[in-house]
């Protein structure tokens, strides 16, 4: 027994002492992982050869290695906070240098950059001002707040029913007047949108002739649009629809001033049907929608930034990317729970969320520290044996040694 034996010891216990208190510490930071302090036996180098009476000389850190277990993931009302669960490390950028972190507390800042709370900057996909990404090198993602803009109103969907009891009108005899309900047997409208984005309401009208053919009849906020049917649907025995679909674009004339007019619209009556049952209206959808303002976005389990609209509608705003290493224990530590890549972590395997060892996301959430504080806590008591226990034989060997002094 010696001194160094037992210094050896102390200093081993200390610095298992430090990990653990460190590992206690961060027991509430998001996304931090603990490590975990091992150590290797000690022998001096001996110029005789092996022997098996060799006799250590205490023990010593090899190393402290982080465990990037995952952690439980709690529920937020961020729609900015993001959790990882599986592999992976966002990816952030500091001013051009890269860093990664599982901390997924995340918001905006005043030029729309999704950023953590020291100011680096998430990185991913950017989507231009139709929601494509563009899936190239990553770069800081940022929120385009701006108005989306108008759509115009090219297409009109509609699957009905006309009731093939309706008694047919003789159009010689008692020509259409939209005025006049006797004139017709049904009709629906629907809201389009012009060039600036104003609504108006198109209005169609559905005569069944002696022919059994149904005229289709138009106007625009209560103005006929031409003299006479814009479409004529015909239909089998069957009740099936056989005019060729889409019908020929109707020239709506806009209602506001400065908007395109008129601006084509294409009918397309696919599915619609004439069977013995009253009219009915199925499907009556069209693609135009006026300017909106974003109400709010959310982040999807492929990382996907969808923007949502107070016109109804939805864009995307970009998409989020991950990385992982072949050996995340190689990372360098940073602090503010972040690592950089260091030649023993290998490089970066950049993708989206939820592809090859990526894990994925979900929004609202953060992920917790792993660290179990109960595991902890037995672990301090065990370090603190160890370290009184390494004590002791310095107390012993203390003892021996004022044995041999004391010899006369």
């Amino acid at each position: 027994m010696s001194f160094q034996q037992g210094l050896s010891g102390l200093n081993a216990a200390a610095k298992n002492l430090d990990v653990i208190g460190n590992n206690v510490a961060n027991s509430s930071t998001v996304g931090f992982k603990q490590s975990q302090a091992q150590f290797a036996d000690v022998y001096a180098n001996s110029l005789t050869g092996a022997g098996g009476s060799n006799v250590g000389i205490g023990t010593k850190v090899s190393q402290v290695t982080q465990q990037f277990t995952q952690g439980n993931i709690t529920s937020t009302n961020n729609p900015l906070d993001m959790a990882i669960n599986g592999g992976g490390f966002f990816r952030m950028d500091t001013n051009g240098e890269i860093a990664y972190q599982r901390n997924g507390q995340f918001q905006l800042d005043k030029s729309g950059y999704i950023v953590n709370p020291t100011g680096a900057k998430l990185t991913g996909y950017t989507a231009n001002a139709s929601g494509v990404l563009s899936v190239g090198a990553p770069s800081p993602i940022r929120i385009n707040t701006a108005d989306l803009v108008p759509n115009i109103t090219t297409d009109v969907t509609a699957v009905l029913n006309l009731d093939s009891g309706s008694t047919p009108i003789d159009g010689t005899v008692t020509p259409f007047n939209m005025n006049d309900p006797t004139t017709f047997h049904n009709s629906t409208a629907v809201s389009v949108y012009d060039s600036l984005g104003n609504a108006q309401t198109l209005q169609t009208y559905y005569v069944k002739r002696p022919s059994g053919a149904w005229d289709v009849y138009a106007a625009n906020d209560g103005t006929q649009i031409g003299a006479g049917p814009v479409a004529t649907l015909n239909f089998n025995a069957s009740g099936a629809l056989t005019t060729a679909m889409p019908l020929a674009a109707i020239n709506v004339p806009a209602t506001a001033t400065g908007a395109t007019s008129p601006f084509p619209v294409t009918f397309d009556y696919t599915g619609t049907t004439q069977f013995g049952s009253a009219f009915s209206v199925n499907t009556l959808d069209q693609n135009g929608y006026t300017s909106g303002r974003l109400a709010g976005f959310n982040v999807g389990s492929d990382g996907v930034v969808l923007g949502r609209y107070t016109n109804g509608q939805s864009a995307v705003l970009g998409q989020v990317v991950l990385a992982n290493f072949s050996n995340p224990n190689g990372l360098q530590q940073m602090g503010n729970n972040m690592w950089t890549e260091s030649s023993t972590s290998g490089s970066p395997l950049v993708g989206t969320p939820n592809s090859g060892s990526l894990g994925v996301l979900q929004s609202s959430a953060v992920e917790d520290s792993n660290v179990d504080l109960t595991a902890e806590l037995v672990n301090m008591i065990t370090a603190q044996r160890v370290y009184q226990a390494n004590a002791q034989t310095i107390k012993t060997q203390d003892a021996v040694m004022q044995t041999l002094v004391n010899l006369r």
